[in-house]
């Protein structure tokens, strides 16, 4: 382990305001809103906060307010990463440790309001006791987390933060909690490295269940939400295929235009989080310290590589029979890119102990619904590990 503090020279900050100084900007159709995309009047608002207003010195700051480390992981394939993470370890006799994990287009910066009430409930009115050691890594390829040589999926992913908790971290029991691509990564450990994990949890389904012979019926409650799903996938998952496919074509505009970057990151900040809404539910601080971690760290291109290999690899779908063991608990916002599933298909993904519906917010739920999201992440590990 390495100790790890963030600072962007002086350079890169000049460059980067050089570029939003000469945007070149699109058109857009008559009452667009957020029909076709990034809407244009928002995201002119957004470039003139990044040029004037927004300190990214103090959100530099914000980030190095936990203790970061870089450490070099081996895969399943034996060739070690440098992987980025927080360690802010928690209050009480015997934190229980907890691995939280982003996905796309979120990074560690998800989790910064959530971090300290996690491991230091104590200063909120909680009970020390209820402490958490939280892990809180950069995903390989994403933010200050190396690049592997050719696109890792979940599966891959997984066999990684095994052993950065158990080799590096030298712990022998833990928790895990995701969302997005986290949930699935946290879904393979429970799948293929269960032994050393008390119980995981999610904000996001991460497995498609087995429906094949033996299964029972789908209800006609599973079938609405099918429905539900599909039209979903219609409308918002194009930026898969172009990820899975030919990103590396996208990459060029990405990399080399800030605005380009923030456009395709804060459509999904917004459409997964409130789409009816004018603008996204996120102060354009937090946004704009997202968007600058897959800025400086030039990471957009290897952050897309991810699905290319999630295909590859069929991490989403359960085996005939294959099910979860170790207790799950889900806490499922309703706006999110994958609406909330009836209980009983949660069933059939396995040992479901908890299932907690939010009455609003969606896919980034640390960043927008965060105390709920703490509260439920503590009550049901304190059920289920501690």
């Amino acid at each position: 382990m390495k100790p790890f503090t963030l600072h962007v020279d002086d350079a890169t900050l000049d460059d980067l305001n050089q570029r939003l100084a000469r945007v070149r900007w699109p058109g857009e159709p008559v009452d667009a809103g957020w029909r076709y995309g990034a809407n244009l009047g928002y995201m002119r608002r957004l470039v003139d906060y990044w040029r004037n207003e927004f300190d990214w010195r103090a959100a530099e700051a914000r980030l190095n307010r936990f203790p970061q480390f870089t450490a070099a992981v081996e895969g399943a394939d034996g060739q070690a990463l440098d992987i980025h993470f927080i360690h802010e370890k928690g209050s009480g006799d015997n934190p229980l440790p907890l691995l939280l994990l982003h996905g796309w287009p979120g990074s560690v910066a998800e989790f910064l309001d959530v971090i300290e009430p996690l491991a230091h409930p104590e200063r909120f009115g909680g009970d020390a006791e209820d402490g958490f050691d939280v892990i809180v890594p950069s995903l390989p390829g994403y933010g200050f987390s190396e690049a592997p040589p050719a696109p890792m999926g979940p599966k891959a992913m997984a066999s990684v933060f095994t052993r950065l908790m158990r080799d590096v971290l030298g712990y022998e029991r833990y928790v895990a909690q995701g969302g997005d691509w986290g949930s699935i990564i946290v879904a393979r450990m429970a799948l293929d490295h269960p032994a050393p994990l008390a119980a995981v949890h999610f904000n996001m389904l991460p497995l498609r269940p087995d429906l094949g012979e033996g299964t029972p019926p789908l209800s006609a409650d599973e079938k609405a939400w099918m429905s539900r799903v599909q039209k979903t996938r219609g409308r918002e998952t194009a930026y898969q295929e172009v990820h899975a496919t030919k990103s590396q074509s996208l990459a060029y505009g990405l990399t080399d235009s800030p605005v380009g970057l923030a456009g395709w990151i804060t459509e999904k900040f917004h459409g997964w989080s409130t789409p009816e809404a004018d603008e996204p539910p996120f102060s354009m601080d937090a946004l704009l310290t997202n968007i600058m971690v897959y800025w400086i760290s030039g990471s957009m291109n290897s952050s897309t590589w991810l699905y290319r290999a999630f295909r590859e690899e069929q991490a989403y779908a359960l085996a005939p029979g294959q099910k979860v063991d170790l207790p799950m608990g889900f806490c499922l916002p309703p706006n999110d890119l994958i609406p909330p599933p009836p209980p009983e298909w949660l069933g059939r993904v396995g040992n479901v102990v908890r299932d907690t519906r939010l009455d609003d917010g969606g896919h980034f739920t640390a960043l927008q619904k965060g105390p709920e999201l703490v509260a439920d992440i503590r009550s049901f590990f304190r059920e289920t590990a501690r």
